[in-house]
């Protein structure tokens, strides 16, 4: 119910203008309270618990729920989408206002975790563990594999140099290295662990490739001077013309003798 001020007539505080009129419940007609400017803006102070641990958060009294959970998100490490919030034991929906379901200055809410997001982080934490164990696993075996390397090496270096190298030298190598793959094919590896289990095996494998190279090496490089050795030498005879003809060597004794005794038949 308005009045409108009668011309030249003032308000009572001193404005012109209308004056709004309203109803009190035991029928007196009074001027109607305009609410502070300030009101809409005002903030309070929210109690949060989330289990053992309590939260006290400070929001505008007209938020929603969904902004005190990005505000809980900083005190909590929760994203959203992982925070159900329950008040007076009803949880509340992120469109949902404070003020439209009674929380106050210092109302408590209670936080809850969403049991799927607290699920998946478990898994996450327990595949974070097995990735850790199996890179320790990786690592154990590098260190072996960086020592037949020195051997590896040491072995390069002989074959190259013109040494003569047993052919168990080739095959006990090898087979130190085919161990370290089995262990590597044993370990269970998923993401960085299964990377660095990719470059160890690769790597393993380079140096038996390496070993049987060294290996051929070796053997063509003595077989040939045995060859060489065992040879029949091919002696030389010259003549007036200077052609040359070859013959067999005298030291080799002959299985033919020859001789004049001739046989008469009739």
């Amino acid at each position: 119910m308005k009045r409108s001020a009668s011309k030249g007539e003032e308000a009572s505080d001193g404005v012109k203008g209308s004056i709004d009129w309203e109803l009190r419940p035991g029928g007196m007609l009074v001027q109607k309270r305009q609410p502070l400017e300030s009101s809409t803006n005002a903030m309070i102070k929210i109690k949060v618990s989330h289990g053992s641990y309590h939260h006290e958060v400070t929001v505008p009294a007209q938020s929603t729920f969904g902004h005190l959970k990005r505000v809980l998100t900083s005190e909590t490490g929760l994203e959203p989408k992982e925070q159900r919030l329950l008040f007076r034991g009803k949880e509340k929906e992120d469109e949902e206002c404070l003020h439209m379901v009674g929380v106050k200055d210092m109302s408590k809410v209670i936080l809850l975790e969403d049991p799927a997001s607290k699920e998946r982080k478990l898994e996450e934490m327990q595949k974070s563990e097995d990735i850790l164990k199996a890179c320790e696993a990786i690592s154990s075996v590098r260190t072996e594999v960086d020592k037949l390397h020195q051997k590896v090496v040491a072995l390069e270096t002989s074959v190259c140099g013109g040494t003569k190298v047993e052919n168990k030298e080739f095959a006990i190598l090898t087979e130190l290295l085919m161990v370290q793959l089995l262990k590597l094919d044993s370990i269970a590896a998923e993401g960085e662990a299964k990377v660095q289990r990719r470059v160890e095996v690769r790597r393993v494998q380079s140096y038996v490739d390496t070993i049987d190279k060294l290996k051929a090496r070796n053997y063509a490089a003595f077989s040939n001077a045995a060859a060489y050795n065992n040879a029949v030498p091919v002696i030389w005879e010259a003549f007036e013309s200077g052609v040359g003809t070859f013959r067999s060597p005298t030291s080799f004794p002959t299985s033919t003798v020859i001789t004049q005794n001739w046989e008469h038949f009739d």
